[in-house]
């Protein structure tokens, strides 16, 4: 039987500043396979983006065996997928106007779109922050709870998603039955609260397809790891979730994402009255090529100097796992080793082990085999 997709509008009262008290709708795609040996007592898993990928190209990219989402439905979960306003097809408010782009990156939108010139922003704020992204991502889970009829959802999280459903779990241990993140952004020394300084005033960033594929290059160790044409793929499902962005730009469109003020993402957070690895459970997967989510050398910066070993060592309770890929970077949702992270993935959400383990760090190698580090 073929796995079912079908996409919600999630209504949602917006705290993002640029719409905030408006009633807005939140992208949601849901994908489930009916066959009977699943039954009806289906798992839910909400999966959550990063920074700069659409939840649908990082999740179901529509090529070979890349979607992760197909992946975990076939497997008998029934899974949720969203986009945070400023991404993909929910809501991007002021994200229409290309001077609201950094000024950096307003050169990147020569000849197009048309009369445009570079020029002061015209609405000079982050677009998003911590508070808002983890009030649309409890909307959501409160949506599926009441949809799926379940007490709990498993949060996967891609990079910058750390940010939302790591503070989130802890403060909702009993909505979240365990957290898989992969290739999480964690800044072990980050400030608390909200900072008195807006920085970076401004609601987006922009990038091409050449900034993908050059920033991709850099974490390339193999030949192997990613196979040809995958560049080309998933730009064009990137552009696929950019109804606006896609008109901009060089030939191939522009990519536009949304700029967020972050904070309350650190060691005080992961080890907060033992909730992570206690009653949520957490595995950790990254690859080893991965030089955005491990800083070396130390950036002075400490919102900016990020560690996923320190997220390991911060997280207080015992029901904690990480798993280091072989040959793999940042991307490594369409690297080779994709299927290595759909199969830790199914047998996390069944098991909440590996190797029989709920503690411990391994090294995952390209065929799949498993080795603890000591």
């Amino acid at each position: 039987m073929p796995v079912i997709s079908k996409d919600h509008a999630v209504p949602h009262k917006s705290t993002v500043p640029a719409n905030k008290d408006e009633m807005v709708n939140l992208f949601v795609r849901e994908k489930r396979d009916n066959s009977p040996e699943h039954g009806p007592d289906r798992k839910a898993v909400l999966m959550l983006h990063g920074r700069s990928v659409p939840v649908l190209a990082g999740f179901d990219l529509r090529h070979a065996s890349y979607s992760w989402a197909d992946a975990l439905a076939k497997a008998g979960h029934d899974v949720f997928m969203m986009d945070l306003q400023g991404s993909g097809r929910s809501p991007r408010p002021w994200m229409h106007d290309p001077r609201n782009a950094n000024p950096t990156d307003q050169g990147l939108l020569k000849p197009r779109p048309p009369g445009f010139t570079p020029g002061p922003v015209t609405n000079p704020s982050p677009l998003n922050n911590s508070d808002s992204d983890r009030d649309e991502l409890h909307t959501v889970v409160e949506w599926i709870r009441k949809e799926r009829g379940v007490d709990k959802v498993a949060f996967i999280g891609w990079s910058a998603a750390a940010f939302t459903m790591g503070p989130y779990a802890v403060m909702n241990p009993a909505k979240v039955e365990s957290l898989f993140l992969l290739a999480p952004i964690f800044p072990p020394d980050a400030t608390s609260t909200p900072p008195t300084t807006v920085p970076q005033p401004f609601p987006m960033f922009l990038n091409t397809r050449w900034g993908v594929e050059s920033g991709w290059n850099k974490e390339l160790r193999t030949a192997e790891q990613r196979a040809p044409g995958m560049v080309e793929k998933v730009w064009a499902a990137i552009m696929e979730n950019d109804a606006v962005g896609r008109d901009w730009g060089p030939p191939e469109g522009i990519s536009r994402y949304r700029n967020f003020v972050r904070w309350g993402w650190n060691r005080t957070t992961a080890a907060k009255d033992g909730v992570l690895g206690g009653s949520v459970p957490i595995m950790i997967v990254y690859g080893d090529a991965d030089a955005t989510v491990n800083t070396s050398p130390p950036n002075p910066n400490k919102e900016l100097n990020f560690s996923v070993p320190a997220l390991y060592d911060a997280v207080a309770g015992s029901r904690k796992l990480m798993v280091r890929l072989a040959s793999a970077g940042h991307s490594l949702v369409w690297e080779a080793q994709h299927k290595n992270v759909h199969k830790l993935s199914k047998h996390w959400l069944k098991h909440l082990k590996v190797d029989g383990k709920t503690q411990g760090v391994f090294d995952m190698a390209v065929n799949g085999d498993l080795s603890p580090v000591p």
